[in-house]
């Protein structure tokens, strides 16, 4: 009886965070201390990672470009288990450009049926990896995923080794991961 109980718990401590984290992917949640970009009315706006400056949400989380998504298509190419891990940026009723930031704002049809912000026709995502303002533990990740630069473009810079991602459970089948 004692044997269930010692593996029921630490299976109900990840879950209650696991739900803990998918509530916060959302931008709308009122965990955590506020950060002045969220009160700002800003969709995107520059922030400063190892990358160097690049797009980040209302959240202050960065930004990625993923490259099976194409300009124009009506939906987003990340699907199944890659929206675990790459969140997309859901589309505000109003989205705003920050000082800095370049490109035209847009929607296409996210893998849950909603709105995902786009910037000049390329779907927008954050990574579930990243906890913090600054990171940016996604750029480069499996050759296909990177952070958004001011001017709208992908920054093919690779993560400096401090940075990089590895520290998390993103590439869980080696070679393939969840890099799609």
């Amino acid at each position: 009886m004692n044997k269930p109980a010692a593996v029921a718990l630490p299976l109900l401590s990840v879950a209650v965070l696991a739900l803990g984290a998918c509530g916060s992917d959302g931008g709308g949640g009122s965990g955590g201390a506020a950060s002045p970009t969220a009160d700002s009315g800003v969709t995107l706006q520059l922030g400063s990672t190892e990358a160097g400056k690049v797009l980040v949400d209302s959240a202050g989380r960065t930004v990625y470009y993923y490259d099976k998504d194409q300009p124009g298509e009506t939906t987003s190419a990340c699907t199944g288990p890659c929206v675990g891990l790459w969140p997309a940026v859901p589309a505000p009723s109003s989205p705003t450009l920050g000082d800095g930031v370049q490109g035209k704002l847009g929607t296409v049809k996210g893998a849950d049926g909603g709105d995902q912000l786009t910037l000049d026709g390329h779907p927008l995502y954050t990574y579930a990896s990243d906890k913090e303002a600054g990171d940016a533990y996604g750029q480069g990740y499996g050759g296909i995923w990177w952070v958004v630069g001011p001017d709208g473009t992908k920054m093919t810079t690779p993560a400096s080794p401090s940075s990089g991602g590895s520290s998390d459970s993103g590439d869980s089948g080696g070679g393939g991961g969840y890099g799609y």
